[in-house]
């Protein structure tokens, strides 16, 4: 990779592990004065569809928390591609490559009717950590099993 490409979202070169789609549409709100998704926004649709993700495999956020252990982000990039339009429905594929030690490594891209490629790819690198210590920590097994039994 040159210095040039430095900034772009790399995928790993092998299939992912699981993916989940979560569709959603583009509010008013959320657009700038061009009509087009608000640049900043797409991380909170990353989290949105990372959140039902996990609720989907049976561990929602609450109960991960419950358990005294967080996922704050320690790391995000994202790589826009085309806008998306006020009121357009997306698909938000949200990718895991590898199973998670201490580190979930998500990856995403955005897709909307309009266009077979991709509106905008995105990488969000989570911390398990415990709640009370804030210390990093590995991944609870029970979220591995779960993850394992979508993955085989």
């Amino acid at each position: 990779m040159n210095k040039r490409d430095s900034h772009l979202v790399r995928f790993p070169e092998h299939e992912p592990i699981h993916t989940y789609v979560h569709r959603m549409r583009s509010r008013y709100g959320e657009t700038d004065r061009m009509g087009y998704v608000y640049y900043g926004r797409y991380l909170e649709y990353f989290e949105v569809a990372r959140t039902e993700m996990i609720r989907n495999l049976g561990l929602p956020y609450k109960m991960l928390e419950e358990e005294g252990v967080m996922l704050p982000v320690v790391n995000a990039a994202l790589q826009y591609k085309s806008p998306v339009h006020y009121d357009e429905q997306m698909d938000v594929h949200v990718m895991v490559f590898d199973m998670p030690l201490v580190r979930l490594h998500t990856y995403y891209k955005v897709f909307t009717e309009r266009s077979e490629q991709p509106h905008v790819l995105g990488q969000v690198t989570l911390a398990f950590s415990d709640a009370e210590t804030r210390r990093p920590c590995r991944a609870p097994d029970h979220f591995l099993k779960s993850l394992k039994s979508v993955s085989d």
